[in-house]
């Protein structure tokens, strides 16, 4: 008689916790993908923008980062040539050599017996035309630095609008509800713009520096090859 009892009362007890899980509310898990949705439209040209902006810092970055290797042998073999005389030798050794700066120094050594003065401009002349070279494309990421903030701010306006809209449909019958959806919407396409512009930003100076950096050795390279050119007739 006692086990049937205490049986019951387990049952009992079962049933009502079971009761109570059932009665709780259930949190949706809130995923970055849901969150991109509920962005909205405005969310697409932002996604296009960040993709783009990866896919160019990704490839100039290592398209710069092989133009910046500084062989130091290259240097010494071209001195060692135009001391001995053997210019057919350093057009050679520029010609199977394709960085930034074997392209500049060529163009010094088919120039080697006219005035220095030519030499020294043709020289920067390729120089700044391998830099530019190098630069192709950098210049829209500072554009989607400062393009994608607004655009997430366009999204904000976009969403206030819909929610005063709806408050002012649903007339006396506003739903917090109504009002939500479009701060959503306002909220994660500000932040989503302000990412997008941060990661731009940041990638656009990381390139600059690293151009500035392969532009100084550039100089340094066509002042040591004019000096070169100086030394045999001191």
């Amino acid at each position: 008689m006692l086990n049937s009892i205490l049986l019951q009362v387990q049952l009992s007890t079962a049933d009502q916790l079971k009761d109570a899980t059932e009665a709780m509310p259930t949190h949706e898990t809130l995923s970055l993908l849901n969150l991109a949705v509920k962005g909205g439209i405005v969310m697409i040209p932002l996604a296009i923008l960040l993709i783009v902006a990866i896919y160019i810092f990704i490839e100039r970055y290592f398209a710069i980062r092989r133009a910046s290797n500084d062989e130091t042998n290259f240097m010494n073999n071209i001195r060692d040539f135009i001391y001995d005389g053997r210019i057919d030798s350093a057009k050679a050794l520029c010609k199977n050599n394709t960085s930034p700066i074997s392209k500049m120094i060529a163009k010094g050594v088919v120039r080697i017996g006219r005035p220095l003065n030519d030499i020294n401009a043709a020289i920067e002349n390729v120089g700044k035309l391998e830099v530019a070279k190098l630069e192709k494309n950098i210049a829209f990421l500072s554009t989607v630095a400062g393009a994608a903030p607004m655009i997430g701010f366009l999204g904000t306006v976009i969403g206030m609008v819909r929610a005063f809209y709806n408050m002012s449909m649903a007339g006396n019958n506003i739903d917090i509800s109504l009002l939500a959806g479009g701060i959503y919407e306002a909220m994660v396409t500000t932040i989503a713009g302000l990412v997008v512009g941060i990661i731009a930003y940041i990638c656009y100076n990381i390139l600059v520096s690293k151009i500035e950096k392969l532009i100084f050795i550039l100089e340094a390279r066509a002042t040591e090859f004019m000096d070169l050119l100086h030394e045999p007739a001191s």
